[in-house]
């Protein structure tokens, strides 16, 4: 069985106070788009998951994949569960605010419960999802949301930017998570992202914003002109997601977007 986890942008992102858990509490509106990756998962005569990829290289311990913890999740509370063999063909860049490791973590979970029948509720694999990542309960709704809490509390919005195009630019750039919290000063949003949401596109500059930005741009200066080379190609809005380092820019429709970036960034126009 195949299934295609896709990328999600963050439209504006607040933090607005660090937990005693040592989480913090933040808000922002979570939209899916369609840069995926494709995820196999196959019978294997081995015990546990056995894993592989293609495409972008993944980093670290196989064991530590999220595909592979969603597995084992599911197996402490499903023993029926076989060995499995997976495949992730890696498309959406990592370390870039795109919830590609999330996405590939929550589909993964979705996956197994259809493939091998187990039943298990749209509201238990959230639960299993919020395990893996704070992220990763939005891919299993996988619609545009207001979220909240750690990102688990998740509320439908009425937000279709299908009328749109986006240019979405990687520049390869890995920002560390948690170095990126670390810069923040936790602190209440001045306006709820639910409200500026509502309101047309060509509101939204200046107005619905990341508080990953600032900060993640002193890190790496080169991202500086990012948003610059969206708004001067004519994007309505543009920003960072996430904590970065990916920027996409909002576009009309009919628009003639030319935008240069070097050879080595992931630009695409969606």
């Amino acid at each position: 069985m195949v299934v295609f986890p896709n990328c999600k942008i963050n439209l504006g992102l607040h933090i607005t106070r660090k937990r005693e858990d040592g989480f913090h509490d933040l808000e922002t509106v979570f939209y899916p788009l369609p840069l995926r990756d494709a995820l196999e998962v196959i019978n294997s005569p081995l015990r546990g998951a056995q894993f592989s990829s293609t495409g972008l290289p993944i980093a670290g311990d196989p064991a530590g994949n999220l595909c592979v913890k969603a597995y084992h999740l599911l197996k402490q509370d499903y023993p029926q569960l076989p060995g499995v063999q997976i495949h992730l063909q890696k498309s959406i860049p990592m370390g870039a605010g795109l919830g590609g490791g999330s996405a590939d973590g929550a589909f993964t979970l979705q996956l197994l419960n259809r493939k091998y029948q187990l039943g298990i509720s749209e509201e238990q694999l959230m639960h299993y999802a919020l395990q893996l990542g704070s992220d990763c309960p939005f891919f299993i709704i996988n619609k545009p949301a207001y979220a909240a809490g750690r990102g688990e509390k998740l509320q439908p919005v009425n937000l279709d930017l299908s009328a749109y195009t986006f240019v979405v630019i990687n520049p390869g750039i890995h920002v560390s998570t948690g170095q990126a919290f670390s810069l923040i000063t936790p602190q209440p949003a001045p306006v709820t992202l639910s409200t500026i949401i509502q309101q047309p596109v060509q509101s939204w500059r200046g107005v619905l914003t990341n508080d990953f930005e600032a900060p993640v741009m002193q890190l790496h200066p080169e991202l500086l002109t990012l948003k610059k080379q969206l708004y001067n190609a004519g994007a309505i809005y543009a920003a960072m997601s996430g904590s970065g380092s990916t920027f996409f820019g909002i576009f009309e429709k009919k628009s003639e977007i030319k935008i240069s970036t070097p050879s080595h960034y992931l630009t695409l126009t969606i």
